[in-house]
């Protein structure tokens, strides 16, 4: 195992193997980052589910009260009326599905986020194999296909995150900057935690949340008391 660096370690040495109340660990979170620029905040749930069956699988959507502190690029994938809404709602770049397909099979991937009308999927899926491994591939699901691509735009720079059980039945997701005022990302994480709770399936048997941790970009993890965030 790589030996983790200096002010790593440094900073894990201040932290101690227990669980902490959740405003607690978000406090040392911002306490011990130490990187020259502003690190995201992330969470990450370990869930009592088997993502290797369908009806155990955990995403969803939340749009966190304070944002992310990331602006994000959006692609608006529309025709007509829509593209109108789309760029009075702030997207970045908005094209019809084949000016999009070329663009992006020429390499050009410069967004965040890509949302569309259900129209414009059929062409649009010509380039799922580059936009799918990204996460960027638009999803009804995740709210990404829609015929109201402005309410989308909306919520997505105004800090939707997604999130997505991996195959380690973990869900780990960002929930603000370090620079953020403590209370501001309380909220946002307590908001995430919420939004993990609700998108619980119906077959999932036992306990649902194992272990959460809070970290920073390049800072060691907290362990998070799992009574002060009221789960089960």
């Amino acid at each position: 195992m790589a030996r983790k660096g200096k002010k790593y370690r440094e900073a894990a040495a201040g932290i101690e193997r227990k669980p902490y109340p959740l405003e607690d660990a978000l406090s040392l979170v911002q306490e011990k980052a130490y990187a020259g620029f502003d690190e995201t905040v992330e969470i990450a749930m370990r869930l009592g589910v088997n993502p290797r069956h369908a009806d155990q699988m955990v995403r969803g959507t939340v749009v966190l009260p304070h944002g992310t502190g990331k602006t994000r690029t959006v692609l608006a994938v529309a025709e007509g009326p829509a593209q109108k809404e789309a760029e009075a709602a702030g997207a970045d770049f908005v094209m019809s599905a084949e000016e999009a397909v070329e663009k992006i099979q020429g390499g050009w991937l410069d967004f965040d986020a890509v949302v569309a009308t259900p129209d414009m999927m059929r062409t649009l899926s010509k380039v799922g194999r580059v936009l799918g491994p990204r996460g960027l591939m638009p999803n009804p699901k995740s709210g990404t296909v829609t015929q109201d691509v402005a309410a989308a735009v909306n919520e997505i720079k105004a800090g939707r995150v997604e999130f997505r059980v991996d195959k380690t039945a973990i869900v780990h997701a960002p929930v603000g900057k370090v620079s953020f005022e403590k209370d501001k990302l309380l909220e946002n994480t307590k908001a995430l935690v919420d939004a993990v709770l609700k998108a619980k399936p119906s077959s999932a048997k036992g306990r649902y949340v194992h272990t959460v941790h809070v970290c920073s970009t390049m800072g060691p993890g907290v362990q998070v008391d799992l009574t002060s965030l009221d789960v089960k």
